[in-house]
């Protein structure tokens, strides 16, 4: 030895990370079946052959899992983390009526050498959802960073991107009064409002078992099924809503403009959930949570006895009427 530092003395070990990709390459070849990378062997960069597209739209979205992670992380659900990373993504794409191609990770860690258990747990994750939407695992950059990520947090970020053929694109422009809206069901607050959750738990520690807690951090739900099957079933939907932050107004609000609807929802089957709300503002929990729907689709009414054998749950919650505002009720 020169008596000189080397990097894996400073925390960072390129050897290591070199091995860690042989951990996940079983994983990311699960994401490579119905789809492929084109001249994929020696880029720095992933690459996608759109010769298939006649008119291509490239769409792209950005999402983390927010502070729901903590607790995740926690409790060890480390593979639902990964799932919830993707969902909050491809979820989003789905939205254009596009198709969810191509998904990056960003993990910023401590060491490497410490948490590779646990990310190769959470690429497994995402693989897991990728591979039920045929969406490749196309890279990612999994970052050590000794000193500014504190030791036992993983830091996440992810990038998908789709496409859409230009004549199909979905357009909200094209809304109408009467149009009716479908709620589909979440399974959980999804990766959303988990700041709120947290705080009730922090005040009510005792207020959840294990199992409940379980329940409660449910992956988000991915509805790539309902957008499969409305294709399959020739309907062509008006719109697509993600209900993430904002719950259900301020995701239907942003593409409707002079247009609104007064909505009834069922009351959400969820213990967990419903002993959470107990302790948040009758009001701001519909400002907050998806309370029990996290994708809406719209469409016109000649199309809905259609679109309820999309996906399984869908239900009618509503329909546009002239004049801005989202009001949310309850079913008695």
């Amino acid at each position: 030895m020169s008596g000189k530092l080397t990097y894996k003395q400073s925390g960072v070990d390129t050897i290591e990370a070199q091995s860690f990709v042989s951990d996940i390459s079983s994983h990311v070849k699960r994401t490579q079946q119905a789809r492929k990378l084109c001249n994929a062997f020696g880029l720095f960069a992933a690459a996608y052959d759109l010769s298939s597209y006649k008119e291509p739209v490239m769409v792209t979205g950005t999402d983390g899992v927010g502070t729901k992670s903590e607790i995740l992380f926690q409790m060890d659900m480390i593979e639902e983390a990964g799932k919830d990373l993707v969902a909050m993504n491809v979820n989003d794409i789905l939205t254009t009526g596009g198709d969810p191609l191509l998904f990056l990770d960003y993990l910023g860690i401590s060491s490497l050498e410490m948490e590779r258990t646990r990310i190769t747990r959470l690429v497994a994750g995402m693989c897991d959802y990728l591979e039920s939407c045929n969406c490749i695992l196309a890279g990612g950059e999994t970052a050590e960073m000794p000193g500014v990520v504190p030791a036992g947090m993983i830091e996440m970020a992810g990038f998908s991107i789709g496409c859409v053929e230009k004549s199909e694109m979905i357009d909200p422009s094209q809304l109408e009064e009467g149009d009716v809206l479908i709620g589909y069901p979440s399974d959980s607050f999804h990766a959303n409002g988990w700041s709120l959750v947290r705080r009730v738990l922090e005040q009510e520690p005792d207020l959840l078992t294990r199992d409940e807690m379980i329940s409660l951090l449910a992956p988000t739900r991915l509805y790539h099924d309902v957008v499969t099957d409305m294709r399959a079933l020739k309907v062509v939907p008006r719109a697509y809503a993600h209900i993430t932050g904002g719950g259900l107004p301020e995701n239907l609000e942003r593409f409707l403009g002079d247009r609104g609807s007064d909505l009834t929802i069922p009351y959400w089957n969820h213990p967990a959930a419903q002993k959470v709300l107990n302790f948040v503002d009758a009001e701001d929990r519909f400002h907050t949570f998806n309370m029990g729907i996290g994708w809406v689709s719209i469409v016109k009414p000649a199309d809905v006895e259609a679109a309820l054998k999309a996906g399984p749950g869908g239900s009618v919650i509503g329909t546009l009427r002239d004049g801005k505002g989202i009001t949310v009720r309850v079913a008695q």
